[in-house]
């Protein structure tokens, strides 16, 4: 299979040295996995351009107990003490969740809150079965709506989960970091606040004329931390451009890929917001390097019916550049 073929959202690469395989998550498709139901599957592949078919490595299905079966969204694999810990969004809509009270961005939307947040599972292997750790609620304190978890080490070796607050319950959509306990069963503490979504300038910036302001929602989704080498700490994330002209001429507000960075490389910044790396309707990307050491983004396009695109990227200092899209190994688009 090539990446034109293979319906994929929010997408993860894990290049395993140890087997030189590349590892692509995704949320599982039963068209090509052969397997129904919510849940996680991955393709592998030698050289980012053909790749196996997908094998289903979690089912929401068949975890005892677990407190939601819908979603499977935005699936990680991390490697931590020896053992495979998968990182994935869950839902269950009837779970209502209270209307926050009113913050200092407005009222909260009185529909919509339902329980929603990412839980963590365990395996020996890469290609699973991943096991929840604890079925019982999402791994982020269970009244917030909250997704797209992804883990980071800080330099003491403290793990944190990183996930996007939902602008459902914020109006203006965050990004959080809560402590993990050693062994990633549980959370210690409380959430800190990161940075909001309206913090990136450009959000608004391209309105064309005659066409009023939008207001909120301003989206979060699909964290990513990633260490440069001159100690700061980069924060890959999408979110919408509001009235943005999109490709086909219409104005409206389409996903982008952007960064921020903390210079003090602590994860609770300050964080400063750069413009974004890829327009487009393109999103949910992450970084990883070949095995020849080239630093790569692999993201989806478009939203809907999405495909996965590939980018070698650079860092100089902390500052990300696209160098080229991989259309040898993507199909372009």
């Amino acid at each position: 299979m090539r990446l034109p073929d293979m319906p994929l959202h929010d997408p993860f690469i894990v290049a395993d040295k140890e087997t030189r395989t590349y590892y692509l998550y995704t949320s599982n498709d039963r068209s090509v996995s052969g397997v129904a139901g919510t849940g996680t599957m991955v393709y592998r592949s030698h050289n980012l351009r053909d790749w196996m078919r997908p094998v289903v490595v979690f089912l929401a299905a068949d975890q005892e107990g677990l407190w939601a079966t819908d979603g499977g969204w935005a699936p990680e694999v991390h490697k931590w003490d020896g053992k495979y810990y998968l990182f994935t969004t869950l839902h269950n809509q009837n779970k209502p969740l209270p209307v926050p009270p009113p913050n200092q961005w407005g009222t909260p939307f009185p529909i919509g809150n339902y329980m929603r947040g990412t839980i963590i599972a365990v395996s020996e292997s890469l290609l699973g079965p991943f096991t929840v750790i604890d079925p019982s609620r999402p791994t982020p304190p269970e009244n917030l709506m909250t997704l797209d978890g992804t883990l980071y080490v800080d330099p003491s070796g403290q793990p944190y989960m990183v996930y996007a607050h939902e602008w459902l319950q914020t109006i203006d959509g965050t990004m959080e970091a809560i402590r993990l306990a050693p062994d990633l069963s549980g959370t210690v503490g409380d959430p800190t606040y990161l940075f909001k979504a309206s913090d990136a300038f450009w959000v608004s910036e391209q309105i064309p004329s005659g066409v009023p302001h939008q207001l909120p929602p301003y989206v979060t989704d699909g964290p990513q931390l990633y260490r440069a080498p001159d100690g700061s700490l980069v924060m890959l994330w999408s979110t919408y451009e509001k009235n943005s002209a999109n490709p086909d001429g219409t104005v409206g507000g389409y996903y982008v890929q952007t960064y921020a960075v903390s210079k003090s490389g602590n994860i609770k910044g300050p964080w400063s917001q750069r413009r974004p790396l890829v327009r487009n309707d393109s999103g949910h990307g992450m970084l990883f390097h070949t095995f020849d050491g080239q630093l790569m983004m692999v993201l989806h396009r478009p939203f809907n019916n999405a495909r996965g695109k590939l980018y070698e990227m650079q860092l100089v200092g902390h500052e990300l550049r696209v160098l080229r899209q991989r259309t040898d190994l993507d199909g372009g688009g």
